[in-house]
């Protein structure tokens, strides 16, 4: 489940041969098989790779349609996390556990950490996405919304091409790209893939083990500190300073404990960390420590990161959270008001896009201590109507 952040881009730094995004498509395929030659690849092999490259309009329409993660992060989390899905972790948990126990031992990473992914991602390897890979990378790089992203996955694609573990016509996945159980674009798989099961090639769609490895490699990469935490829940005293809170904010552990926060289950590691409140201080409550940034290497969607990194403490073992009595969320229109509301005074909330992420959390919690209200980056009705 793939988010990525709306903003408009339209060029990106590639060869002065081709158009960067947009025109004819024939002509911009023409022009991505002249960058594929002028660096190297085999006229033949790259003619090959793209013969039969097509636009996916279904693709565009996907990129378009990203309403879920306008959801609260108690709907959004009610929606992904069910009793099946605790089940069927630990059902993985043990058929895998070799895979896992190498995973722990080599990168640090616990075993819900990777099952989180597993099960949103593809619900364990059942659901990955029928849309052919290499048209929805050329389709989404000709589309001039962000070909920075996507014009290098399909170069990724043909390195991987070129070595025996991508196919042009039969490789699909999710329409953003991404391929395989725990969904990895092919740059990742390039950079980071893993012979899980040692039989000579990376397949992460019909592997377990070389996606789990991969997906573990992967995390390792963007900056995962070995075997340490990465969200907790946590109770908070209801006269805290609520201007604490928020991601932009840390302390360590101790100082969190000093200040009346308490660990739900299993104790507080003095580590840096901030207080993430999802729906403001009415509901759960959240320990964030430093593994909790690389998330959003993975996913750009405050609520799936948040929702992802919560299911992963419940499959070790973390109870159900406290869903507490939160004011009711805005709804995505009035989310994009008050965004626009933010923009005119000034601030950068990353687009009005109706989805409260971190940009315009940090927006309206400056806003409530300006107005005295309450600092806890909630966006209420209230504050709608004073802005």
């Amino acid at each position: 489940m793939r988010f990525v952040l709306p903003f408009i881009v339209a060029f990106c730094a590639t060869s002065a041969q081709a158009a960067t995004c947009g025109g004819s498509f024939a002509s911009f395929v023409g022009g991505l098989k002249q960058e594929a030659i002028a660096s190297g690849h085999d006229r033949a092999t790259v003619d090959q790779f793209f013969a039969n490259v097509s636009q996916d309009d279904a693709v565009i329409r996907a990129d378009r349609r990203q309403g879920v993660f306008q959801k609260d992060f108690i709907d959004f989390s009610r929606s992904l996390i069910s009793q099946n899905r605790v089940n069927n972790g630990a059902i993985y948990s043990d058929r895998f556990d070799s895979v896992f126990d190498r995973i722990e031992r080599e990168y640090g990473i616990n075993r819900g950490v990777l099952l989180a992914f597993w099960a949103f991602e593809t619900d364990f390897g059942q659901v990955q996405g029928d849309f052919n890979t290499l048209n929805a990378l050329v389709t989404l790089s000709h589309d001039c919304r962000r070909p920075d992203l996507f014009r290098p996955q399909i170069f990724a694609a043909l390195a991987l091409f070129e070595r025996g573990d991508f196919s042009p016509t039969n490789t699909r996945g999710a329409w953003a790209g991404e391929i395989g159980q725990v969904q990895m674009l092919p740059k990742d798989i390039l950079e980071n893939g893993q012979d899980g099961d040692g039989d000579g090639h990376v397949d992460l769609k019909g592997s377990s083990p070389d996606a789990l490895m991969s997906g573990a490699a992967m995390l390792s990469s963007l900056g995962w500190r070995a075997n340490e935490p990465w969200l907790q829940e946590v109770t908070v005293p209801a006269d805290l300073d609520w201007s604490l809170t928020g991601l932009n904010h840390q302390m360590s552990g101790r100082e969190w404990a000093n200040l009346g926060v308490q660990a739900r289950s299993g104790s507080i590691a003095n580590l840096p960390s901030s207080i993430l409140l999802p729906m403001g201080r009415k509901g759960p409550a959240f320990l964030a420590y430093p593994n909790f940034h690389v998330y959003f290497e993975w996913n750009k969607s405050m609520v799936y990161v948040t929702t992802a990194a919560y299911f992963a403490t419940r499959l070790e073992g973390a109870p159900a959270y406290n869903a507490g009595n939160p004011d009711p969320a805005l709804s995505g229109e009035e989310i994009m008001t008050l965004q626009r509301r933010l923009e005119a005074r000034g601030y950068d909330v990353g687009g009005v896009d109706g989805i409260i992420g971190e940009m315009t959390r940090e927006a309206v919690q400056t806003e409530q201590e300006r107005l005295g209200l309450p600092a806890d980056a909630w966006p209420t009705r209230d504050l709608l109507n004073r802005l």
